[in-house]
């Protein structure tokens, strides 16, 4: 009879401790997911909150906000744009990123500053498109041609005619690219720009190989630094995954009264 109280005893001691371990990792387990969720944050994000001609201060205080940091990493000279403004960032407004993130900033030089023309001739559209904006250059309209390489640039042009690698440019210049066309795979699909502001929805729109027919800005926008705070209201074609054909052109219509 003892030795079946001995036996039992013995079985409830297992089960304790099996218990007992079991809660312990448990509990082990949750705190090393607190752990892990408040030292890496995993899982959240933050939106990138857009800069666009805006001062240091107030991206300062916009990043300050949104829980990231900012650093004025280059400059352009755009003689109509408020002098110091915010130009162009990276990442890109509406970007998703970790929080303490940095954002790079391109402002907007106080004094003309001349650029050197890279040679962009073999590049793909994006490499280009990441080297012209790199050296304070936009893309000002895709001229595609027939050839094996979609969106392999084949030839750069400023104002109308060639320009050579090397060549002194003013930053802020939009460079012409000649790029190639596969009828067999040239398409693409029309991204939706709506809400964006002027910078960020061209260069949407160019990074999906399509091009600018013409800006209809509100009347309400009488300058050049009010068309860079305007945002897209409507384009046309609107959004859409169907196929377009690589260089379509898309008109966009922009306000200041959806802006705030």
């Amino acid at each position: 009879m003892a030795e079946n109280n001995t036996g039992s005893n013995t079985g409830k001691w297992l089960l304790k401790n099996i218990a007992g371990a079991v809660a312990f990792f448990a509990v082990l387990a949750f705190a090393a997911m607190l752990f892990l969720s408040f030292f890496t944050r995993h899982g959240k994000t933050i939106i990138v909150p857009d800069m666009a001609n805006v001062s240091i201060e107030q991206a300062d205080s916009m990043a300050r906000s949104a829980g990231i940091r900012i650093e004025v990493t280059d400059s352009v000279f755009v003689r109509r744009m408020q002098k110091g403004a915010i130009y162009r960032q990276n990442p890109a407004a509406g970007s998703e990123v970790k929080k303490g993130r940095r954002v790079m900033l391109t402002i907007n030089a106080f004094n003309a500053k001349k650029v050197s023309m890279p040679n962009l001739v073999g590049y793909s559209l994006r490499q280009a498109q990441a080297d012209l904006n790199s050296r304070g250059l936009t893309i000002g309209k895709l001229i595609y041609q027939e050839d094996m390489a979609t969106n392999n640039v084949l030839g750069q042009q400023y104002r109308g005619r060639t320009i050579e690698p090397g060549t002194s440019i003013e930053s802020g210049s939009a460079v012409d690219l000649i790029v190639g066309l596969d009828e067999q795979t040239g398409f693409t699909n029309v991204p939706k720009v709506v809400g964006m502001k002027y910078v960020r929805a061209t260069d949407a729109i160019h990074s999906h190989s399509l091009n600018i027919r013409r800006c209809v800005f509100d009347k309400n926008i009488k300058t050049y630094s009010d068309s860079l705070d305007a945002v897209v209201t409507r384009q046309s074609p609107e959004a859409s995954q169907a196929p377009i054909i690589m260089g379509s052109e898309i008109t966009l219509y922009l306000s200041l009264e959806d802006n705030n």
